[in-house]
C-alpha cells in the first residue's frame, strides 16, 4: 500500500509500506480521509520523533476486514476511530486522568491515518470506533477526535452559564472551542490576528472578536468590568500567558490546550495574590470521544466549513506548509 512516510531531514514522501495484517478483535480500514493536526506538524523536525513514521490520527475509513470476535460492525461500514485508548482501571483512569495512563500512551493505530489502510487494535475497536451514519460526511466524521480533545478541555475548565471566556487562536481548534463554549452558555470572545479567522469565529457564534487589545476590552465589557473567567490558549505558547493574566478576573483561570515554551513567564506571587489557576489537557478519553461523536452526529457543531484545503496523500508536505504559514485553517488528506 501507499503511505506518507516521514524520514527526518528527508521530509515526508509517499512510499510503499506493508499493508498491516489484523488479529482477533481487530479491524482493517481502507482510509477515506484523515485530518492534518497541529500535533502531526509539531513532530516534523522534532529530534525525539522516531523514524520512519506515518502520522495521522483524525481517521475516517471503510471496514474491509474484521478479526475473529469482532461484533457490532460489518465489512463495508464507514467508521471513525481514534488512536489512543486507556486501560480504564489504573490509578490515572480512576481519577479522570485517562490520557496519563500508560496503556493510553502506548496505544496507536497501525501505521497511521496518512496511508491507504490502517489496522485498528482491539481496544480501539471496543472503545474508540464509531459507525458513521449516512447523513454525516467523511470530512465531518474526521473531526470526532479533535472535537473530543476540546470537549475534555471544556469539562476541565468547569464553564458555567454566563461565564466570559476568551479563546486565543482561531484556527480550527479555536473555532471548535467557540462553539462548545457557546453550547455551554458562555459569553465568548475570540482573539486572532487574521481578519478572516475573526470573521469566521463571529459567524460561528462568538460574541466579540479581534486582535489582542480589542479582545481584552471586549472581555471586560461582557463581564461588567471584572475580566474573563476563562482564557483558553490554543496557540502562541507560553508568551501569551502574561496577556492572559491581564485579561482574567481575579480568581480566573487560563487553560493551556497546546504547549510551546519551556518556562512560564508568570510570577508565583502574581498567581498567588490574584488566585489565578492554570490548567491543561492532553488528548481525550473514550467518554469524550462518545460525546464528540454525539455532537457531530446531531449536527450540533459546525465542522465542515473549517476545512479550507483538501489534498491527496502525495501532497501532504504541501498541506503541512499551508498550515505552517497559516494559509490553511484545516487540511484534510485523502488517499
Amino acid at each position: 500500500m501507499k503511505a506518507a512516510v516521514y524520514r527526518g531531514v528527508a521530509g515526508v514522501a509517499v512510499e510503499d509500506w506493508p499493508r498491516p495484517a489484523i488479529g482477533p478483535g481487530e479491524a482493517l480500514l481502507r482510509l477515506k480521509g484523515c485530518g492534518l493536526c497541529g500535533s502531526d506538524i509539531a513532530k516534523l523536525g522534532d529530534p525525539a520523533t522516531k523514524i520512519p513514521a506515518v502520522f495521522g490520527h483524525e481517521v475516517v475509513g471503510e471496514v474491509t476486514a474484521l478479526g475473529v470476535g469482532v461484533s457490532g460492525y460489518a465489512v463495508g461500514d464507514r467508521v471513525v476511530v481514534a488512536h489512543h485508548v486507556p486501560c480504564g482501571a489504573c490509578h490515572y483512569c480512576r481519577r479522570g486522568s485517562e490520557s496519563m495512563c500508560a496503556s493510553f500512551k502506548a496505544s496507536n493505530l497501525d501505521p497511521g491515518g496518512f496511508a491507504e489502510y490502517v489496522r485498528v487494535p482491539e481496544p480501539n475497536v471496543l472503545h474508540a470506533m464509531f459507525r458513521v451514519p449516512p447523513h454525516v460526511g467523511d470530512v465531518a466524521a474526521s473531526f470526532v477526535e479533535p472535537l473530543a480533545c476540546c470537549v475534555r478541555a471544556v469539562r476541565r475548565t468547569a464553564i458555567r452559564p454566563g461565564d466570559t471566556a476568551v479563546v486565543v487562536g482561531l484556527g480550527s481548534i479555536g473555532c471548535l472551542f467557540v462553539q462548545l463554549l457557546k453550547h455551554a452558555g458562555a459569553l465568548v470572545v475570540g482573539c486572532d490576528t487574521l481578519a478572516d479567522r475573526v470573521a469566521l469565529a463571529r459567524r460561528l457564534g462568538a460574541d466579540a472578536c479581534g486582535s489582542a487589545d480589542p479582545a481584552g476590552v471586549a472581555a471586560r465589557a461582557l463581564s461588567d468590568g471584572r475580566g474573563a473567567d476563562h482564557v483558553i490558549v490554543t496557540g502562541g505558547g507560553a508568551q501569551v500567558l502574561p496577556w492572559a493574566a491581564d485579561v482574567l478576573r481575579d480568581g480566573g483561570a487560563v487553560h493551556c490546550f497546546a504547549g510551546g515554551g519551556d518556562t512560564l513567564p508568570l510570577s508565583l506571587d502574581r498567581l498567588y495574590r490574584r488566585e489565578l489557576t492554570i490548567t491543561a489537557t492532553y488528548s481525550s478519553s473514550p467518554s469524550d470521544l462518545a460525546e464528540a461523536f454525539r455532537l457531530i452526529e446531531g449536527n450540533a457543531i459546525e465542522v465542515e466549513s473549517l476545512v479550507t484545503h483538501c489534498v491527496p496523500l502525495e501532497s501532504l508536505a504541501k498541506g503541512v506548509e499551508l498550515m505552517r504559514r497559516r494559509e490553511a485553517l484545516k487540511v484534510y488528506v485523502t488517499p
